[in-house]
């Protein structure tokens, strides 16, 4: 029997919450509601969902200010859903760690793909799919990835990271010294075209290595820039 997938929906708007519960819905996902940052915030801590819709404009607290103190707790996927389409917003819903980013009016159907394109990432890399008879881990001197329990250690110390900063190191380390350019990395890592915003991959690059090196400063240095190109994990870091 598989597992049901519940996913909280949150916008001050009720027309915006029936219109995305009812297309969801027919995907058979388990949709809650939350109208407020605050009402959102503490449903996210109290139950463990498989994604979260986040509208950013909301009374209360605001979508940045939720998603913040989310990460302080949880790596819950989250996709930001704003009227909002300036760059600027774009960049502080990544840097406060969101997922994904949408911008009103969408297209429902929109929505759908990018909620399950995050859930294909999520089930990839934590529990939903695991095999108990052989592990995929990958080890280096200060950093082991452990691919199917989701977890990774930096000098033996267990780092918190996000599906999509996660997935990203992975991405990066299953290829050490191998250098791969921003819209490379966006077409593989998040599976779709992110319309040439390529801010996306820097701000995450710096929020990985800005956990990684709260815990070891070996294993945030295995990831290199290679200015006027991109980025590669450097295994021979020392």
């Amino acid at each position: 029997m598989e597992r049901e997938v519940s996913i909280l929906v949150v916008d001050d708007e009720d027309r915006i919450r029936r219109l995305l519960k009812m297309y969801l819905e027919r995907e058979n996902y388990v949709i809650e509601e939350a109208a407020d940052g605050e009402e959102a915030l503490e449903k996210a801590l109290s139950k463990d969902y498989d994604c979260i819709l986040l509208d950013l404009m909301m009374p209360k607290k605001d979508g940045i200010e939720v998603c913040k103190e989310l990460r302080e707790e949880k790596a819950t996927p989250v996709i930001m859903l704003t009227a909002k389409g300036e760059e600027a917003n774009r960049v502080q819903g990544f840097e406060v760690g969101a997922d994904d980013y949408i911008v009103k009016p969408f297209s429902p159907r929109e929505v759908v793909l990018r909620v399950k394109a995050v859930l294909r990432r999520s089930s990839q890399t934590s529990y939903l799919h695991t095999d108990p008879t052989a592990r995929d881990i990958i080890v280096y001197p200060h950093l082991s990835i452990d691919h199917d329990a989701h977890r990774v250690t930096a000098d033996g110390k267990e780092v918190n990271l996000t599906p999509k900063e996660y997935e990203l190191l992975h991405f990066l380390a299953k290829s050490p010294d191998k250098v791969f350019d921003r819209e490379h990395l966006l077409k593989e890592v998040w599976q779709y075209e992110f319309f040439g915003d390529l801010r996306t991959v820097d701000t995450h690059i710096k929020r990985l290595r800005e956990k990684l090196n709260r815990v070891s400063e070996k294993a945030a240095g295995m990831i290199v820039t290679v200015w006027g190109v991109g980025y590669k994990f450097e295994a021979g870091n020392e």
